[in-house]
């Protein structure tokens, strides 16, 4: 268990690296004497170097020790969040999210296949566990470091970040069993794990899935303001934590058990939620627990679909993960182009309308791969 926990403490540092620019931009585009617009360019190039190196770097690591690439991955956070807390050039700062951003596509790729490793007879619930980590950085950790940047500064909180990474290194040390890395030849190859059945309909479920959340999630402020409810973004998006939190357990209860059912429900209640913000967005009694209760989807669906991918391609879950995490990415950006494309031309009503009609492409994709993908829980 305590391994798990290691897994959960490395999500959470990893999606902290990645999202704390965005909470403290104003004072870091200061602190770097450029424009908030050229700033945003921090969290920009930490995704996309994630997206894009995740399938090589995990290709090319697969024969490494487990435990000592982990350890490497959290020494590289500790260093890159260093030279983030010190860096006075904006190009200096550039590289060093770039670099956290490869250390971030391989650690999400390598992290589930882990934890299922850890514990063979209950691989989804060891997988709920150790992402529960990144839920609980984007719903706590995120907000609470924000407004720790605002209390002693961005650069002292990349120095408690770097301080945190080079911890978790040494409990990794100390807590995780040192698993080998794939033998030899033992390894798929990239293309063969594409052509594993499951793997497609896993991919392009999620792919929509993210496109969905991202297209309104992007613009959740002005959708809020617009709107006119009783409530702001900030509470709104509280409520939402804490719906994310109830569906890391949800994901774990039932990702052994009935993970086709549990993964076809929650995909139906996002695109339900995301209806009820289309039809009533201004209504607060409709918006407030339509919001916790897309939560809950958002934190049980990505490990569903993780623990899909897995199964789906057990002897290769590492690169099946790579690619996950490769679509993840592309979603993540495809959904905020996507959405502000939906902004600019019909405005904040229809970014939900939007959303949901993605959640929908997603269910049937889901919904059709009966066989392989998304089996019965006897099948499992």
């Amino acid at each position: 268990m305590r391994g798990l926990l290691v897994l959960a403490a490395a999500a959470f540092v990893t999606i902290l690296t990645e999202a704390l620019p965005a909470g403290g931009l104003p004072a870091m585009s200061a602190g770097l004497g450029v424009t908030e617009s050229r700033a945003g360019l921090l969290i920009t190039v930490y995704a996309l170097a994630a997206a894009g190196t995740a399938i090589p770097m995990t290709a090319w690591t697969l024969a490494l020790p487990r435990r000592a690439l982990l350890v490497a991955l959290l020494l590289g956070f500790a260093a890159t969040n260093a030279v983030t807390a010190v860096s006075g050039a904006f190009a200096v700062t550039l590289v060093a999210r770039v670099l956290s951003g490869v250390c971030a596509g391989l650690l999400w790729a390598m992290v589930p296949a882990y934890a299922a490793r850890l514990a063979p007879h209950a691989a989804g619930k060891a997988i709920a566990t150790a992402l529960a980590g990144m839920t609980a950085g984007l719903s706590l950790g995120i907000p609470a470091g924000t407004a720790l940047s605002g209390l002693v500064g961005w650069r002292a909180t990349f120095w408690l970040l770097t301080a945190l990474a080079a911890a978790l290194a040494a409990l990794a040390l100390r807590y995780l069993p040192p698993l080998p890395g794939e033998a030899a030849g033992h390894g798929a190859g990239l293309m063969r794990t594409v052509r594993t059945p499951g793997i497609v309909s896993v991919n392009a479920a999620s792919l929509a899935m993210v496109l969905g959340f991202y297209v309104l999630y992007t613009y959740i402020a002005p959708f809020v303001e617009r709107a006119g409810i009783g409530v702001g973004t900030g509470t709104l998006l509280f409520v939402f934590g804490l719906g994310s939190m109830g569906g890391v357990w949800l994901a774990g209860a039932t990702a052994d058990r009935r993970p086709r059912a549990a993964l076809l429900g929650l995909l139906g209640l996002a695109a339900l939620c995301l209806a009820a913000f289309g039809a009533c967005g201004h209504v607060t009694a409709v918006v407030v627990p339509a919001a916790a209760l897309w939560g809950v989807t958002h934190g049980g669906i990505p490990t569903l679909m993780q623990t899909a991918g897995v199964r789906a391609a057990p002897r290769d879950a590492d690169t099946a993960n790579s690619l996950w995490v490769t679509g993840w990415n592309v979603g993540m950006a495809g959904g905020s182009l996507l959405g502000g494309a939906v902004l600019a031309g019909a405005g904040t009503g229809a970014l939900p309308w939007t959303a949901c009609a993605l959640l929908a492409v997603s269910l049937l994709t889901a919904a059709v791969a009966r066989r392989h993908g998304f089996p019965p829980a006897e099948r499992v």
